[in-house]
Order: structure tokens, then sequence, then C-alpha cells
């Protein structure tokens, strides 16, 4: 397992680096006509998409990937379980800024790739960030461009949901725009939270909600936060059913 990993890692630092060369390259080209972003978006699916299909026993079902909008505002809201999680969902192939830590954006080729995408940077606690997070997440949100958010603020220990914060309902509601929530589950098999040992078997899935309405909700930011929290805890479980079905045991919470 431990040559697995190193021949992984050396694989992802070869090709991620052919690959950065490729998003100066659609960055350069699409500078002129597209102000989004929204070619690069989609180049950079399919840049982790190769890094996540390398693998061929790692697998990955997305259902309801056709709820989520080519063009227009809406906040995409999931749980976190592991840095696959950011392979995986790019798997779902449609335009959208991610929020992400701001210390993300230093590293090397992947980093550099999100400045070129403009997505969002966050320093985690700190509020003069978090104010600049939600007025750069209301300008793409007013340009018609989704933003993603992980409302639990960083990745779960043992699989189950935390708790949610509050920046991506009070968004959603403050302009009015659909919130869509998404459950994940599986990736922590891949990359898990603390080392960089490679799981050799994975079986990664996403189902996209159907999206929900603030008006709904009488505008109540908490109300479509703790709806939004149960549905998706909902989803994940049905889905860690399927996973067990499938042969793939669902991670259990740590007992002291």
């Amino acid at each position: 397992m431990a040559l697995y990993s190193i021949a992984y890692w050396v694989f992802f630092a070869a090709s991620s680096t052919l690959y950065f060369v490729g998003a100066l390259l659609v960055w350069l080209l699409t500078l002129p006509f597209d102000r989004d972003r929204r070619l690069l978006h989609l180049y950079s699916c399919l840049w982790a998409q190769t890094e996540f299909q390398v693998n061929p026993l790692w697998r990955l079902r997305i259902d309801g990937r056709e709820k989520l909008p080519w063009r227009g505002p809406a906040v995409i809201v999931c749980n976190h379980q592991s840095l696959g999680d950011i392979l995986v969902l790019f798997g779902l192939f449609r335009p959208f800024k991610w929020v992400s830590k701001a210390s993300v954006f230093k590293v090397p080729l992947l980093g550099w790739n999100m400045r070129l995408n403009d997505y969002v940077g966050l320093v985690r606690g700190d509020r003069e960030s978090i104010l600049r997070m939600l007025d750069a997440c209301r300008t793409w949100l007013s340009r018609g461009v989704p933003v993603l958010m992980f409302p639990e603020g960083t990745r779960s220990e043992d699989g189950e949901v935390k708790a949610f914060k509050d920046g991506a309902f009070r968004l959603a509601a403050e302009l009015n725009v659909p919130l869509i929530p998404l459950a994940l589950t599986g990736s922590a098999d891949t990359l898990p939270k603390h080392g960089f040992k490679i799981t050799l078997r994975s079986d990664c899935r996403v189902r996209v909600l159907e999206p929900m309405l603030p008006s709904d909700f009488g505008g109540s930011f908490e109300r479509l936060r703790d709806e939004a929290r149960a549905r998706i805890i909902e989803a994940k479980r049905a889905l860690d059913r399927e996973r067990e079905q499938a042969g793939f045991a669902a991670r259990r919470p740590r007992t002291a």
C-alpha cells in the first residue's frame, strides 16, 4: 500500500504540472470573452477527474446532476469528509465557484489554478476574511454564477455530519436564490483527513437534492439551514446503506 501511495502521488505531481500548463493556456485564450472563467472551471473538472479515475478501483456515482444549473445563481452546500471531496465534486461538471481555505490557494499548481479560476478564499475564524468572502460570493451570485460551500466549516473526523454554520444560508435568504443541498459519502476512503496514505478501493457517491427556495421557509435562514442539514443527513444515510449493500462498510463514529 505504501508503494501504491508513493506511485499515486508521483503521478499526481507530474500530471498536475502538465494540467497546470494547460490551465494557463485556457485562461489566456478565454480571458477576452469568458470573464466568469466557466470554461477554465470545466477544464479543472477534467483535471480533477483524471486524478480520480486513474485508479480503476475508485468508483464514483453522481445522482441528480441535472438539478444543478448551467447558468443562474444558486448556493450549493455539501457535507465535508476529506480532501477527496474536491476530486469527487469536480465530477459534477457544472460551473460554480469554490469557497475554500485561503491556505489552499498557496499550494503549488492546485492553489495557483484556484487563483486563475477566481475561486473564493477564506481564513476561518477571521471576521474580516469572512466578510470579504461573503461579498465575493454576492458578486458571483449577482453575475449568475453558483457558489459551493461546505457549511460544516471543516472535514468530519468520523463521517457524521457536523453542525452547519450560517453563512451559506444567510446568503441564499438575503439574495433569495435557490439553495441546493448535496449529500456525499465514500470520499474519506480515498484521501483521509490526516496523512497521505491512499486507499486502494473506494465507492464514492453524491446525490444532488431538490433545490430549496428561501421563500418557502419564510425567508428564515435558520429554518433553511436546519432543513438542509436534515435532508443531507437523510440522503447520506441512504447512500451509506447503498454502499454497504455493495460491500463497502460505512464509516462509524469513533468511540472514546
